[in-house]
């Protein structure tokens, strides 16, 4: 069974997060199904997690139910996503359903 470090499937996940539109957010597991494989949510989270690439806007993948999830930067990660209006409550995501992105 491949890991997260199935280069494939890393390079699908970074693709599929590079299309998240600004303004727009998808969750773990959104990504892990658009990418082929949508049990590896988890997988999806350590991708971002070790991903550096100043052109995937990993702050845009966030937990289920509209929660921030785990970023590097929790404050970072809050501030991108008000910058591109998106309105982040104490724990989650305002409007969740409306700012949830599926392609």
């Amino acid at each position: 069974m491949p890991t997260h470090r199935d280069s494939t499937f890393e390079a699908k996940v970074l693709a599929v997060v590079r299309r998240i539109p600004p303004g727009r957010v998808a969750t773990y597991g959104d990504v892990a199904e658009l990418a082929g494989r949508p049990r590896a949510w988890r997988a999806v989270g350590t991708i971002m997690r070790i991903c550096c690439a100043p052109t995937v806007p990993c702050h845009r993948v966030i937990a289920a139910g509209g929660r921030l999830g785990g970023y590097s930067n929790p404050l970072r990660k809050r501030q991108l996503l008000q910058a591109e209006g998106i309105v982040v409550g104490p724990r989650a995501i305002r409007d969740f359903d409306r700012v949830r992105w599926r392609a």
